[in-house]
């Protein structure tokens, strides 16, 4: 049984896998760090990659790669506000995924237009944040991390990663449950306070999350945990992040969170007519 969320009017399905295409409006991210100069930057690249398949924008402010600065809510928000309300003047149709662990932007993003809310801590860094989407009844995206982006790098530890994870899951859906919310969307947070082998471990046993009955959204594109293993950097590790897209669909991945598109979605199709020959 497939999942769909009503979103400001629109049909979330995930009936067939989706692409959620990453946008990011900040000066310090990993890879595409400061890559636009002009809101009609932004407005082209998101055209470009809803051309190719996305049918999720998600559009950050904040950088959450290991040893980020912080930034405060006023600076997220002064950021975020030109580049979400032309996206979402541009695009109406298409699904906007707003990337904020503070309450305050989700609530913004929101009133702005935002169909989906995309939280690397899960409610954990503002205990805030799952009133908000429960009161706006907006899907949200509830992620796993083990410490800060400050400090989860730094020697992250688990007696067993797969099942002190979903006990994290288990919890905080029943929070949301709750209060009678349930459009969520688990990700289980590769590289955000795992080392390399705890980002396998949940990789391999990927399909155990099934049980929450959510669709799982995977983001690996261009981490570290390729580039440790087979010696890229961000800018060569495409084909590691094709790789681990089409494992996860495998494992049942209903969400490729990328900054490649185009490749992403070569590989949903390519998984896709696998699935269908006999």
């Amino acid at each position: 049984m497939y999942k769909t969320y009503l979103t400001n009017g629109k049909q979330l399905s995930f009936n067939k896998p989706q692409v959620m295409a990453i946008i990011n409006v900040t000066p310090d991210s990993f890879y595409d760090g400061g890559k636009f100069s002009s809101l009609s930057d932004v407005i082209k690249d998101a055209d470009e990659k809803i051309r190719q398949g996305a049918t999720i924008i998600d559009i950050g402010a904040v950088s959450s790669k290991p040893d980020a600065k912080s930034v405060t809510a006023k600076e997220e928000m002064v950021r975020l506000a030109g580049p979400l309300s032309q996206l979402r003047k541009e695009f109406p149709h298409v699904f906007i995924s707003v990337d904020t662990y503070l309450a305050e932007v989700a609530d913004m993003a929101i009133s702005l237009g935002a169909d989906i809310i995309n939280d690397i801590s899960g409610g954990v860094l503002d205990a805030n944040m799952i009133d908000v989407v429960a009161k706006n009844d907006i899907p949200y995206v509830m992620m796993h991390m083990q410490g800060t982006p400050q400090t989860m790098q730094q020697n992250p530890t688990y007696h067993h990663v797969v099942t002190e994870v979903k006990s994290f899951f288990e919890k905080t859906i029943q929070i949301c449950k709750n209060k009678g919310f349930e459009k969520l969307i688990i990700d289980v947070g590769f590289g955000f306070g795992k080392s390399v082998e705890h980002n396998y471990q949940l990789l391999k046993h990927l399909d155990e999350f099934k049980s929450f009955e959510c669709p799982l959204l995977v983001g690996f594109s261009r981490k570290s945990m390729i580039n440790k293993v087979i010696h890229t950097n961000p800018n060569t590790a495409l084909n590691g992040t094709t790789v681990l897209n089409t494992l996860a669909l495998t494992h049942g991945a209903s969400v490729l969170r990328v900054h490649d598109v185009k490749e992403a979605q070569q590989a949903i199709d390519l998984w896709s007519f696998y699935n269908s020959v006999d």
